[in-house]
């Protein structure tokens, strides 16, 4: 493949992907929404974020992996605790990651 062409690739992608998110964007947010609509789309980027961590947590590699041994799953304890806590999303990231280390050390 030359180079011109995954250029010509690359750019047509990021062309198709802006113009499908952006039209709806566009198109809604002419619109006067109801209050239930917008409580309900506020709950969406919680939701999303929570269904990619939980997958991460529990399903390192791609299995299920429910059991003491796992480093992702006992580090989502403390990061979890220190941002119930703190409220701060850079001390629960500091937190998880140094969990996370300290847990892969510890476990092998």
């Amino acid at each position: 493949m030359s180079p011109a062409l995954a250029w010509g690739l690359i750019l047509g992608m990021a062309l198709t992907n802006t113009v499908i998110r952006l039209v709806p964007i566009a198109a809604i947010s002419r619109l006067e929404l109801p209050d239930v609509v917008h409580r309900w789309l506020s709950y969406v980027p919680v939701s999303v974020m929570a269904a990619i961590v939980a997958t991460q947590v529990l399903r390192p590699g791609g299995s299920w992996m429910l059991t003491s041994d796992n480093p992702y799953l006992l580090a989502a304890v403390p990061t979890a605790l220190v941002f119930k806590f703190t409220r701060s999303f850079l001390g629960a990231i500091a937190a998880g990651m140094l969990a996370f280390l300290a847990l892969r050390y510890l476990l092998g």
